[in-house]
């Protein structure tokens, strides 16, 4: 990451040719580099046509200008953007003018939205959902990155430190006073009993669906023994030939992964080789992996004997190849019967899926938690576990304080400067 004092520039919309192009400049000189542009500075906050035009007077572009002074921007800093005319030469002369500049220079991929959360218009947990937002794929991406972009896991994390800043203050202040018998906060009990809730409160969201389900995709694993029609489904839930389906046992040595949405869920459909004694030691480890996979699936779908379907968060027991006459009756223990050749029962199964798959993911009228995120919420509940049966006041002073650097870490105010690197990293140019 360059200097922080520098004044950036950067292309913040789309794909080129477009019908505009907003180009971005934030820092100290911006407003020096619109002058040099447009050889005057328009009125703050109110958008302005302009000729923009070269070192050597030739004109540029006409566009749309906004003057955006800080703190109150973007980033907080001094912003400029220029709506331009969206066609690759005009933007490309625009953006070699400012590099001309004395004091600027291109931005790195994600260093407005860094800027951002460094100067306080932001906080951390604003910029994974900005960052989810704009990798979102389905409705449901889309709405939990929306509710995490517009700061609804701050203002928890902010509520949530207000009520350890109350009890920590009565702490300190017991501490404090405690030679002094006179003094009347030491009769009044400590609020220990709202810790304890508190902590209740971490574990249902440390306990609640994971975001990476949302964001990843729901592990759907087709499982069985060899020749049970596992790709042949697979091909057909994917709608296209991802897997090579043949009557010859143990065709499939390694894992197949398709990203696939059912009915607007992401899902990820995983197949396998068939689980079996196998003799060669490719196909030992193709089965390997097949076990592998198994336990880490969200949904498994079974296409073997019921009795032996392995553990798993949700399990359908699938009766495949039910276009075969020995196989037409659905059998004792399964869930449904499908024919991937003739299609008979793959609606049903679909519909299955998004149910089960439903079930996996976080509530829409909830805040959904990144792995991140409940690393920190399980440090917060472990320094809060039983501190209304801690005597010393010493301690329980410093496993609140621990509990509060923890619910810092999670908005932003304590970080570590490769955390931040590597989360801006997946940033585009723009942002």
């Amino acid at each position: 990451m360059s200097g922080t004092d520098d004044t950036i520039f950067a292309l913040s919309s789309g794909a080129l040719p477009a019908a505009i192009a907003v180009v971005r400049i934030s820092g100290r000189c911006a407003g020096a580099a619109l002058t040099r542009l447009a050889g005057r500075m328009p009125p703050p906050r109110l958008a302005s046509t302009m000729r923009l035009r070269g070192c050597g007077g030739e004109l540029l572009d006409q566009a749309l200008v906004l003057w955006l002074p800080g703190p109150r921007s973007a980033t907080g800093e001094d912003m400029v953007e220029l709506q331009l005319h969206g066609g690759r030469a005009t933007v490309a002369v625009v953006l070699a003018a400012l590099e001309r500049q004395d004091g600027l220079r291109p931005a790195d991929p994600g260093e407005f939205t860094r800027r951002a959360l460094t100067n306080g218009r932001m906080d951390l947990t604003r910029v994974e959902g900005l960052g989810d937002l704009l990798a979102a794929e389905t409705e449901g991406q889309r709405r939990a990155a929306l509710r995490l972009a517009d700061g609804a896991l701050g203002r928890m994390v902010e509520r949530w430190q207000d009520r350890l800043l109350r009890i920590s203050a009565a702490v300190e202040a017991r501490i404090e006073f405690a030679e002094d018998q006179d003094e009347p906060l030491l009769g009044v009990p400590l609020p220990l009993g709202e810790v304890a809730a508190l902590a209740g409160e971490l574990r249902e969201m440390i306990a609640s669906p994971p975001a990476e389900r949302l964001r990843d995709g729901v592990r759907i694993v087709v499982a069985g023994p060899v020749n049970a029609g596992k790709s042949s489904l697979v091909n057909a839930l994917a709608g296209r030939d991802v897997a090579i389906a043949t009557s010859v046992a143990g065709t499939t040595r390694d894992v197949i992964e398709v990203p696939l949405v059912v009915g607007g869920v992401a899902c990820l459909l995983i197949d396998g080789a068939g689980l079996r004694e196998a003799e060669d030691e490719v196909e030992r480890i193709g089965v390997a992996r097949a076990r592998a996979a198994i336990a880490t699936a969200d949904l498994l779908l079974w296409l073997g004997e019921p009795a032996s379907c392995p553990s798993a968060p949700v399990r359908l027991i699938v009766q495949s190849q039910c276009d075969r006459p020995e196989d037409r009756t659905l059998a004792s223990g399964a869930d449904l019967a499908v024919s991937a050749t003739t299609g008979e029962g793959l609606d049903q199964l679909r519909c299955r899926i998004v149910e089960a798959a439903r079930r996996l993911l976080p509530p829409e009228d909830r805040v959904a938690v990144n792995q991140r995120h409940r690393l920190l919420l399980e440090q917060v509940a472990a320094a809060l576990d039983g501190v209304e049966d801690e005597d010393d006041m010493l301690l329980l002073a410093e496993r609140l304080r621990s509990a509060q650097r923890s619910l810092d870490r999670i908005t932003g105010a304590a970080g570590t400067e490769a955390m931040l690197d590597r989360l801006f990293a997946g940033f585009c140019i723009g942002k």
